[in-house]
């Protein structure tokens, strides 16, 4: 089964959490709700939720979210979600803030919508600096092998290529095209949103979190 994102969910429902969770968890308060926008088969939901947070977990894909346990979930796009409440943390993972920028618009305005005014929304996003170094490469978690191949610059700030990952006998494939955000341009498309930058969570700028204003 292939989500319409070209996500297959054999593959996600494998994948285990890689160090995101206490990422997220360091960044917010005890206990609070997590709105987790493209939450898939609940890699990063179930630790969170282990973590003593309780999550509503959303994801375009019911063939995934059939894969999550102890959360709420709710079948929509990130696009049109509309849930008329706030959360104490809105989590945007998966480098979803690098996709097209109609997309990332929309997509920020939903975290937007749905963070509570003394809140804040957790990104992760592809590195500045990234976009320079990215070539191929390989490396392996948990047995599950990872190959980005066929990488190449479309445009000064685009990275396209193709992830392949091998569980024994078995390959999937994912190409992505992903579209760079230096210090600047991120401060700009979270105050379009209505969102500002309050730290960044890791050395790399991988992870940051922003909050209403």
């Amino acid at each position: 089964m292939i989500t319409p994102d070209g996500c297959s969910v054999e593959f996600y429902a494998r994948m285990t959490a890689m160090g995101e969770p206490a990422i997220v968890h360091d960044a917010i308060r005890p206990g609070a709700r997590i709105l987790e926008l493209g939450c898939g088969a609940g890699r990063v939901t179930h630790p969170l939720v282990a973590l003593g947070h309780p999550v509503a977990a959303v994801d375009e894909s019911a063939e995934m979210l059939a894969y999550v346990r102890g959360a709420e979930t709710i079948c929509a796009r990130i696009e049109d979600l509309a849930l008329g409440r706030r959360f104490d943390a809105v989590l945007l993972a998966s480098h979803l803030i690098n996709a097209d920028p109609p997309d990332r618009t929309a997509f920020l305005a939903a975290c937007a919508r749905h963070v509570a005014d003394d809140g804040c929304v957790v990104i992760e996003q592809h590195p500045p600096e990234w976009f320079a170094t990215a070539a191929e490469a390989e490396s392996t978690q948990d047995g599950i092998i990872f190959l980005m191949r066929d990488v190449s610059r479309p445009a000064p700030n685009l990275i396209s290529a193709t992830v392949e990952y091998v569980d024994g006998d078995q390959r999937w494939t994912q190409a992505f095209t992903a579209t760079r955000l230096d210090g600047s341009e991120l401060a700009a498309v979270l105050a379009d949103a209505g969102l500002r930058l309050d730290r960044y969570l890791t050395d790399d700028h991988g992870w940051l979190r922003a909050v209403p204003g």
